[in-house]
């Protein structure tokens, strides 16, 4: 059954957004601290599912049947066994004080003049190797406060090199929630969205080390002592094998064993029970956005069969006069990608609304799968970067006790970023346009 191009199917998707972006704007005004997590996303989709279940009743269409085989997508099921995997190795990893032997090791080795470079490099270490801006920040925020006092250097400035770091290492680490969404969405590899990231985001790091550098000046650092360097070792073995292209659950699976097995062999008190534990404690962190995944990836379903992915593409297509061509193609999957995380405060959310329609966009642009990831990741992460009421910039501030928009205006490396990946899609390119991307199969 054939379905015309439909404004109205879009109708679902953007109560979510207005109910999630809606709540979030009403508990900040109240004085919540993290008002836009307030009402949690999972929630706030099922009265969009429910319109989008009848808007296709409507047109004749099965429904329930679409609804469910959305859901049960091999793409988003394999999705969501990545998310529960590299939950669990992630906080593993925490329980057992790797994250703090990363930071102890990485501080020893900071030059007193380059404390702010220093900071920004060592979080983007931290946030490659696990994974998660939040945890990033959460872990290096006390010390760079310390670092703050101790230098008399601004506390927004260290905190944004922080958070800048945080956003860098999650934007490019091959365990982000980010990553696995971009790239499932799109049907890339992660190794070959990784290495298209790069080409945006070690220039914009590299500026940002200078920036960094002239504004700040030197600090006395305090170096706190870790109980085993041998800790670290599983986060570099899962970026190497990452790295070399072997399947993320053989990674990330390897990863939570040598965690746990380190952590017994190495860490005071860590045994096979508390191990047992925190895989499960790391599964549980991991339930929303897994929840989310299998609702968006039903509503996403429901959206295409009645017709409103069509319409968006062909609007999206009206936007850039008619040019066709991997550059109107990426311009369309970044503005698609930034105003999705500008309303849901959130980019793994953003990455996994858009995702459908951006595979749209790239396949008629011919856009290749790992550079239709890459724009959806970087984009993501310019916005949630500077967002004042974005989680990165609330816990940094709550925890700084500094202005949330006096943060996003320090954020230097996703402005940056943001200039750096413009620049070079303007950039001009050969005449002779590329062949349209081969389209990947869908289950």
């Amino acid at each position: 059954m054939t379905v015309r191009p439909s404004a109205l199917a879009l109708t679902p998707l953007l109560l979510f957004l207005a109910l999630f972006f809606g709540a979030g704007l009403y508990f900040t005004a109240q004085g919540e601290p993290m008002g836009f997590y307030q009402l949690r996303a999972p929630v706030a989709i099922l009265p969009s599912l429910a319109l989008a279940v009848w808007l296709a009743h409507r047109k004749g269409l099965a429904a329930g049947d679409i609804l469910l085989r959305g859901m049960g997508d091999p793409d988003i099921v394999l999705m969501c066994l990545i998310f529960l995997l590299a939950g669990a190795f992630a906080y593993v990893s925490s329980a057992i004080g790797a994250v703090d032997a990363v930071v102890s090791i990485g501080l020893s080795v900071i030059p007193v003049s380059m404390v702010l470079p220093g900071l920004f490099v060592l979080s983007a270490l931290i946030a490659l190797a696990i994974g998660s801006s939040m945890g990033t920040i959460a872990a290096v925020i006390p010390i760079a406060l310390g670092v703050a006092d101790a230098s008399g250097l601004d506390t927004a400035l260290v905190v944004g090199a922080v958070i800048g770091g945080a956003m860098f290492g999650d934007n490019l680490s091959v365990i982000s929630d980010t990553t696995i969404a971009a790239t499932r969405t799109q049907g890339a590899q992660i190794r070959d969205k990784f290495r298209e990231n790069l080409k945006f985001a070690l220039p914009a790091s590299i500026a940002t080390v200078v920036v960094l550098a002239l504004s700040g000046g030197s600090a006395p650092v305090e170096i706190g002592s870790t109980d085993s360097p041998w800790l670290v070792l599983p986060y570099g073995v899962v970026l190497a094998m990452a790295l070399a292209g072997v399947d993320v659950r053989v990674v990330l699976g390897t990863g939570i064993v040598l965690a746990g097995g380190f952590g017994i062999v190495f860490a005071e008190d860590y045994g096979v029970v508390p191990f047992v534990g925190d895989v499960w404690s790391g599964f549980e962190g991991m339930v929303e956005i897994l929840l989310l995944s299998l609702l968006i990836g039903g509503l996403g379903a429901l959206t295409k069969a009645s017709g409103g992915l069509d319409w968006l593409a062909q609007r999206i297509a009206g936007f850039v006069r008619g040019r066709r061509g991997p550059r109107a193609g990426e311009f369309s999957i970044a503005a698609l990608s930034t105003v999705a995380d500008v309303f849901t405060a959130n980019n793994t959310v953003a990455i996994l609304v858009s995702g459908s329609v951006a595979r749209d966009i790239a396949e008629k642009h011919g856009v290749s799968p790992r550079r239709a990831a890459s724009m959806l990741d970087i984009f993501a992460c310019i916005a949630q970067g500077v967002l004042p009421y974005g989680a990165q910039i609330l816990l940094a501030a709550s925890l700084a006790s500094v202005s949330p928009l006096v943060l996003a205006g320090s954020v230097h490396y996703c402005w940056i970023l943001g200039l750096v990946t413009v620049g070079m899609l303007l950039w001009p390119r050969g005449r002779r346009a590329r062949p349209p991307a081969t389209p990947t199969p869908r289950a």
